[in-house]
């Protein structure tokens, strides 16, 4: 079987937006398939998860499909070509590793995080602290964003020594978010609820563990639950749409025990 290498992808994404290729990828903007990157990143990292080598290659495939795509529109534009695109990243790993391709030294993986923020810093002009919890990207997931923005500040000093504070941060929002349901004001509601959320996300932080990721398997285990639930109610020819909420509470106990 044909071993196919990185010059026949491009010459496929050549022809698939050429006069004869295919109608839809020939009507395809950065704007149109720029969800789908995110997307395919996504299914990329649920098929690492899955622990199938075969299914991973195939979505890293998939992901690179997308940078492929956009650098042959960026191309056909005039503003750069996957040549560019090479180039970016190997002069951006050369001069973010400053301890590997330079005279800087780092011993420990902390220590070389510490130097490429530093470079990454210098490179893109981000003069002050402000600047540089700016430079997260508003398109991350917000619980994400929010790790990252406060991973940098705290960068600086600008944290909690240990996870007991950050506890107190936390009912102390939530006793604000109580507070605001009460007053009824949306906008108020909201910015407590999302005050909440942050100093939950803080304390994952402080406890090592990544929020995202939490709250995804937290997800995928309130599913299995609902699931039992589920089938005790078809095993005894209900319908769950039809059960009273003590009923439904009942079961839930029950899937969470077995």
């Amino acid at each position: 079987m044909k071993k196919y290498t990185m010059d026949d992808l491009l010459d496929i994404m050549v022809r698939l937006r050429g006069e004869n290729g295919c109608p839809w990828d020939r009507v395809q903007t950065h704007q149109s398939i720029k969800k789908s990157m995110i997307e395919e990143c996504y299914e990329a990292i649920d098929a690492l998860d899955s622990g199938d080598d075969h299914a991973f290659a195939n979505e890293l495939g998939d992901v690179l499909l997308q940078v492929v795509f956009h650098a042959r529109i960026a191309e056909e534009r005039g503003a750069f070509d996957f040549g560019d695109v090479v180039n970016e990243i190997c002069t951006k790993l050369i001069t973010r590793h400053t301890h590997v391709f330079g005279e800087d030294k780092a011993v420990s993986a902390e220590e070389a995080l510490g130097q490429w923020e530093k470079n990454k810093k210098k490179e893109k002009k981000l003069e002050t602290y402000t600047a540089m919890l700016r430079d997260v990207p508003n398109y991350l997931p917000a619980l994400m964003r929010s790790e990252k923005i406060q991973k940098k500040a705290g960068s600086v000093g600008f944290d909690w020594d240990s996870a007991s504070p950050v506890y107190d941060k936390v009912a102390e929002e939530l006793s604000e978010v109580k507070e605001a349901q009460n007053s009824e004001n949306a906008e108020r509601i909201e910015e407590e609820y999302g005050d909440l959320l942050f100093a939950v996300v803080n304390l994952g932080r402080h406890l090592n563990v990544t929020p995202e990721i939490a709250l995804t398997k937290a997800s995928d285990k309130f599913i299995k639950r609902f699931e039992k639930m589920e089938n005790e109610a078809l095993e005894n020819n209900l319908d769950m749409a039809d059960l009273t909420p003590e009923k439904l509470n009942s079961m839930w106990e029950n899937a969470k025990k077995s």
